[in-house]
């Protein structure tokens, strides 16, 4: 089985004065709001062997945040289509680049990381689903488990979103979070 972390980047900073979107960078909320990810993967033992981050800048930005609090990954790397295909879904990407990634993180965009989640998330909790449907604010992580052991064999409904986390219900890195256990 493998298991997917879909990580929309924190909220980047509309007033920057970046000439280009891929260049604008986190604002104040989205760096406080990335940490708080990072120690909610860490206390959850939701470790990446493999991280796939679009080379935007506010992406690069959330993954040095996140980062820190977990072990370091074997490999990273930044392909290009993340960020030019974040109005599309993440499947063809997952197939060809997720490797040998027993847990495989993305860090992308949206629409592409919502879609993406729902693309998959065949037998999942009602309520989980639900709230993906609605929205998929910044620095969202959605974890998937993959029926599946090769990720060339991912397929539309072939995960079940186990958890959904967001920064505005997460608790500061001293209290504990309400994943489940087996997350």
């Amino acid at each position: 089985m493998l298991r997917l972390l879909v990580l929309r980047h924190a909220k980047s900073d509309w007033t920057s004065g970046a000439s280009r979107d891929f260049d604008r960078p986190l604002n104040a909320r989205g760096r406080k709001a990335a940490p708080l990810v990072g120690a909610h993967m860490a206390t959850h033992g939701l470790t990446p062997d493999k991280v796939l981050c679009s080379p935007a800048l506010r992406t690069r930005q959330t993954l040095e945040l996140v980062l820190p609090h977990l072990p370091p990954p074997a490999e990273t790397d930044m392909p290009q289509a993340l960020y030019d295909d974040g109005d599309l879904g993440y499947l063809d990407i997952l197939q060809t680049q997720g490797g040998h990634a027993r847990c495989l993180m993305v860090v992308g965009h949206n629409p592409a990381c919502q879609d993406t989640v729902l693309e998959l998330a065949g037998q999942s909790e009602r309520g989980l689903l639900d709230a993906v449907m609605r929205k998929y604010p910044t620095a969202t992580l959605a974890v998937l488990d993959l029926a599946v052991g090769d990720w060339r064999d991912v397929r539309p409904g072939c995960a079940r979103l186990a958890a959904l986390a967001q920064p505005r219900h997460l608790p500061a890195p001293d209290r504990l979070s309400a994943l489940p256990d087996s997350v």
